[in-house]
């Protein structure tokens, strides 16, 4: 069998630093933010060259950390499968439906594939070329974790690749259903400047696996370099602390 092998060209940095709290597909929070960063031999601006033409990107990654799980804080400690699983299983029981219910890997966008690639299309907020870093490119409505290597970056073009009439599969079986987010003043005011929108949008497509519904449990994450612990009770997602 002929062996393949791929390098990162670049790895992307964001407010995100574990898999809790990532949005299961990208753009779902346009507020979440990140820095596309070259790896060294990519540092090229003439490889930048008509990018600005475009306004979003599709992004190739690789699935490092495994799935975005949830993690009540001491008490519950990830999804069932991580993503460099020895061996690839076909069927997998993706969040959207409850975490109980199989399906084919390949009718699903699960992490726990053969190769574990991700793909994600992102806006373009920027193009730097000529920072500390090299060249960069700024992007929103990412839905990758700090650090995530990228393998390759092509144009989204609207064109071809957006069909309005497409069936939309596993997401039609369950409904969007979103949190009422309450972030006290006294938490608020300890996050990031500018980041207490993101958060809130975070927060309000629920996190937690679809199986997790106890009010009394509280939950943790890293966001934007703080200790987010929030606990959900009837229908309400309230932030608990800030460390």
């Amino acid at each position: 069998m002929t062996q393949h092998i791929i390098h990162p060209i670049a790895h992307i940095c964001t407010d995100l630093s574990s898999k809790f709290g990532i949005p299961r597909q990208s753009g779902l929070v346009p507020e979440l933010e990140g820095t596309i960063v070259f790896e060294p031999a990519y540092r090229n601006p003439d490889a930048l060259r008509g990018l600005e033409n475009y306004s979003h990107i599709w992004l190739i990654w690789h699935f490092s950390e495994g799935f975005a799980s949830a993690k009540p804080e001491g008490r519950y400690d990830g999804h069932e499968e991580a993503a460099e699983h020895p061996a690839w299983s076909p069927t997998v029981r993706p969040p959207k439906l409850d975490g109980n219910t199989r399906v084919g890997v390949f009718a699903t966008r699960s992490p726990n594939r053969p190769n574990s690639l991700g793909l994600s299309v992102v806006k373009i907020e920027g193009i730097e070329l000529d920072s500390a870093d090299g060249p960069v490119i700024h992007v929103s409505g990412v839905d990758l974790m700090d650090g995530t290597p990228i393998f390759d970056i092509k144009p989204y073009m609207p064109y071809t690749e957006s069909i309005p009439d497409a069936s939309r599969g596993i997401g039609r079986l369950r409904s969007v259903e979103t949190l009422k987010v309450e972030i006290p003043a006294e938490w608020a005011e300890r996050l990031p400047e500018g980041k207490t929108e993101a958060l809130r949008a975070i927060l309000e497509l629920d996190p937690r696996p679809g199986y997790q519904d106890d009010p009394s449990r509280i939950y943790g994450f890293p966001f934007a370099g703080k200790e987010v612990k929030f606990r959900v009770k009837a229908g309400t997602a309230i932030v608990v602390s800030i460390e």
